[in-house]
């Protein structure tokens, strides 16, 4: 009985989805192992990510098989425990580098604001999973937007403001799916998009004396991103000195990184032949994260780039198929969600890694090195494949 039950559910799993996640994992083992290994050959990060992927495809399995139904009906219970360990880690969490985004089990470097993506979605999806008449009520919209709002806050806290934005795009794409009404969310769109320009015009152009307070590394980051020089119109030129000396210093990953992606050519200098690593240009401590992109397009060049490339597309059109065969509200929703999320990490990553994006600690679903972030992402590839099984039982 069980054997004809499991023939049966993977005949109709969205196999192009899951080659492509495959595809992907295998080139992030490489990759990892090429990045981590260039400065230490003894380095065993690559072997540590395979034991992150048989956990995360066990993980995916899970959810894959269990109706996501019957998920959901713990949706509530999810998101508030991640808010409680988003609060938890503000408190008692691992500090790196200015940022308390981690804590430690001994074994793992469990990073909260990961999983906490995936419990929003839940929720959000069971929020909006309800009759059009009461969708288009502005209390319902308020709901969803401080459903939002709560985790962005303590993420933002931690601070990891990549991680943070990540919400926004996902809960305003699941509201317009599920039928919101359109001029609350265009209202919010504009009054973010005031905001946004009123921000970056502060950052740019404002006195001293009247900008917003903002976190020093996040002022950096813009002013790297629009080429503006750190020291203004009144610095003394001790000043200007040093203030031109730490733009140099902020300025030099995505310098290098550009470096690493141009050089690589039409095909690449080879596998760990690549120069701006091998030689510690690109940051050690990000070559094989945040930079894997950058490793990649260096030593497999334009063709290898291209391939990553449409290894995403297929697991994000993917989504966007199953999401259109989605029995019910609740499992279109949960798709659109987990849709966006994927592209908003792809998005931001490779467009941080080719200057298009401001430098955000933001990882690359199944290719960067990272416990939580493989676990989750291997996670939301179950779900919709789980959405994908259950589309035609009722």
């Amino acid at each position: 009985m069980f054997g004809s039950y499991s023939k049966e559910k993977q005949s109709r799993l969205e196999k192009p989805m899951l080659f492509a996640a495959i595809g992907l994992m295998l080139i992030g083992v490489a990759f990892i192992f090429s990045a981590s290994t260039a400065s230490d050959p003894r380095s065993q990060l690559w072997l540590k990510q395979v034991i992150f992927y048989l956990l995360g495809a066990g993980l995916a399995v899970a959810f894959c098989v269990l109706d996501y139904h019957s998920w959901s009906r713990w949706s509530l219970v999810a998101y508030w425990g991640m808010i409680l360990l988003l609060v938890a880690v503000l408190i008692f969490g691992t500090r790196r580098g200015g940022a308390k985004r981690w804590i430690d089990l001994g074994f793992f470097q469990f990073q909260p604001s990961e999983f906490a993506k995936l419990a929003f979605i839940f929720m959000q999806a069971s929020f909006l999973s309800r009759p059009l008449e009461e969708l288009r009520l502005f209390q319902i919209f308020v709901k969803a937007i401080v459903l939002t709002t709560i985790p962005f806050l303590l993420i933002l806290k931690e601070p990891d403001l990549g991680s943070a934005l990540v919400f926004f795009p996902i809960s305003l794409t699941m509201m317009y799916v599920a039928g919101v009404d359109s001029k609350y969310l265009r209202r919010f769109l504009f009054g973010v998009g005031v905001l946004i320009s009123l921000i970056v015009a502060d950052v740019l152009f404002a006195p001293k004396n009247w900008q917003i307070k903002l976190e020093n590394y996040q002022r950096q980051r813009l002013l790297v991103y629009f080429g503006k020089d750190f020291a203004g119109d009144q610095a003394s030129p001790t000043e200007r000195k040093r203030l031109r000396e730490v733009q140099r210093q902020k300025s030099y990953q995505i310098e290098q990184a550009l470096i690493s992606v141009g050089s690589g050519g039409f095909a690449g200098k080879g596998w760990r032949q690549g120069t701006q690593n091998a030689l510690g240009f690109l940051p050690r401590g990000a070559a094989h994260n945040d930079f894997i992109f950058s490793v990649i397009a260096e030593e497999k060049g334009f063709l290898g780039s291209v391939t990553v490339l449409v290894l995403y597309t297929v697991v994000l059109f993917g989504g966007i198929k199953i999401a259109g065969q989605a029995r019910d509200r609740l499992g279109k929703l949960l798709a659109v969600g987990i849709v966006t999320l994927l592209f908003s990490h792809v998005f931001i990553n490779i467009g941080m890694n080719i200057r298009l994006m401001p430098v955000t600690g933001i990882p690359l679903p199944l290719l960067s090195y990272g416990g939580s972030s493989v676990l989750c992402s291997l996670i939301a590839i179950g779900i919709l494949q789980n959405i994908y099984i259950y589309r035609r039982t009722y």
